[in-house]
């Protein structure tokens, strides 16, 4: 078995597929988008993180035997995507000058 993880600009979604590449099940969660300001498109890493951690649970709820045999996990994520860390790995967001 093995998990492919798509962490997109809307959402993540992941699914469960087999050794021939059968999907056995997919789950999705939304993620907000925030626009602070024209032209800005943010969105908090910790909701990545969630989102991921609630379509894994949901494909493991219905599909616990095919999850416990995963060897292999796949991720993808959004393109031109920043994620700025202070010195205490706390998320940096510009300011507005």
């Amino acid at each position: 078995m093995y998990i492919g993880i798509d962490i997109g600009t809307s959402g993540v979604k992941s699914l469960l597929i087999d050794e021939s590449q059968n999907i056995i099940a997919t789950a999705h969660h939304s993620i907000k988008i925030s626009r602070p300001h024209t032209g800005w498109s943010e969105q908090n890493p910790e909701d990545w993180i969630e989102a991921t951690k609630a379509t894994l649970d949901s494909i493991k709820q219905s599909h616990a035997r095919q999850m416990s045999a995963v060897i292999g996990i796949g991720l993808s994520g959004q393109m031109h995507g920043a994620t700025l860390l202070d010195k205490d790995d706390e998320i940096v967001r510009p300011c507005m000058l």
